[in-house]
């Protein structure tokens, strides 16, 4: 992705709020199928990943399986917040 889009998104993103929260429950199918029609709707979204999230794989893990099962794009990582593109 060139360097322009990715800051615009990055900037467009800034005024956004989670959509999504992932817990103690991880990656279910469930919130993968939600996460899909956020993205479709939006393109653009962002997730909070919960401190109880992380018992079982660590942040960096957790988004690269939403990338992965959503087909979208990681944008960045903020805190403990996601920001994904489709």
């Amino acid at each position: 992705m060139e360097k322009n889009k990715l800051y615009s998104l990055k900037s467009e993103a800034n005024s956004l709020n989670p959509i999504l929260n992932i817990g103690k429950n991880g990656v279910s199918d469930s919130l993968i199928e939600e996460l899909k029609k956020h993205i479709k709707a939006n393109r653009l979204v962002k997730v909070k990943v919960l401190k109880s999230a992380e018992e079982e794989k660590n942040l960096k893990e957790i988004a690269e399986e939403l990338t992965e099962k959503t087909k979208s794009t990681l944008i960045e990582i903020k805190g403990r917040t996601l920001v994904l593109y489709r």
